[in-house]
């Protein structure tokens, strides 16, 4: 796949993800069959096995496949047919219903904006904003810890306060109650430890490293929620392609 100096290649496991939806659809694993073993997908890709493990939970999350431990993976008998962008976490957050996925809401409700987050709302530190905390399971580990925020008066009538999996995109859910149309979304991604709380809640060292997501959403020129998603970084791999 070719992409210009400005764009970003898709991680590596996100590539396989395509790459098997692809094979799923045109029929090349029908309904019910066997995927090739972790060991052959880690030489048809020439990848890391954590690279084909978090693909294979990927596509376990988005109900493309089943997966029994000591067997394998087996591909469901009707694959969801949305399209999603797994490259863009921001993205992803806003479309996939949380009921859809293995997902448990940690958090959520009323909090005074912390001073970085409230910058980027243009609020004024300790403005009343409502904080939603999922954590996403592959059904027997964490890999994924999400934390939206947004003003007060936005998810004022939504479920975004509620501790119960929503089961429409936030984008969707907010568009429909709201009327509210997000527009578009700038993102930052960096390499980091993890924090004391994405020590516990996903289960990893605290000097393992750690992909953090900033998302900025907007719904013209005003940012009406932040998104910070924390990757486990032994799950996930980034490519880059790029002209001299």
């Amino acid at each position: 796949m070719s992409v210009s100096g400005e764009e970003y290649a898709p991680p590596k496991y996100a590539q396989i993800v395509a790459a098997i939806r692809h094979k799923i659809a045109d029929g090349t694993y029908p309904p019910g069959s066997l995927l090739p073993s972790e060991s052959q997908l880690i030489r048809e890709f020439a990848v890391s096995r954590p690279t084909v493990v978090r693909a294979l939970q990927v596509l376990q999350l988005r109900g493309f496949i089943d997966r029994e431990h000591g067997k394998g993976s087996y591909v469901k008998a009707a694959p969801p047919l949305a399209e999603e962008d797994f490259s863009r976490p921001g993205r992803s957050v806003l479309d996939r219903p949380e009921a859809n996925q293995n997902a448990s809401v940690l958090e959520a409700g009323p909090r005074p904006a912390p001073a970085n987050i409230a910058m980027m709302l243009t609020l004024p530190t300790e403005a009343p904003v409502v904080m939603r905390r999922v954590l996403l399971s592959d059904g027997s580990e964490p890999c994924e810890l999400i934390t939206l925020w947004c003003p007060i008066e936005l998810a004022e009538g939504t479920d975004l306060g509620k501790a119960l999996p929503l089961t429409a995109g936030i984008r969707q859910h907010v568009q429909a109650v709201k009327g509210l149309r997000l527009d578009h979304v700038t993102e930052r991604l960096a390499a980091r430890h993890p924090t004391a709380d994405e020590i516990k809640l996903l289960a990893i060292g605290k000097t393992a490293a750690v992909l953090g997501v900033v998302a900025r959403v907007f719904a013209g020129t005003r940012p009406v929620m932040v998104i910070e998603v924390a990757l486990p970084g032994v799950l996930h791999e980034l490519e880059d392609t790029y002209t001299l």
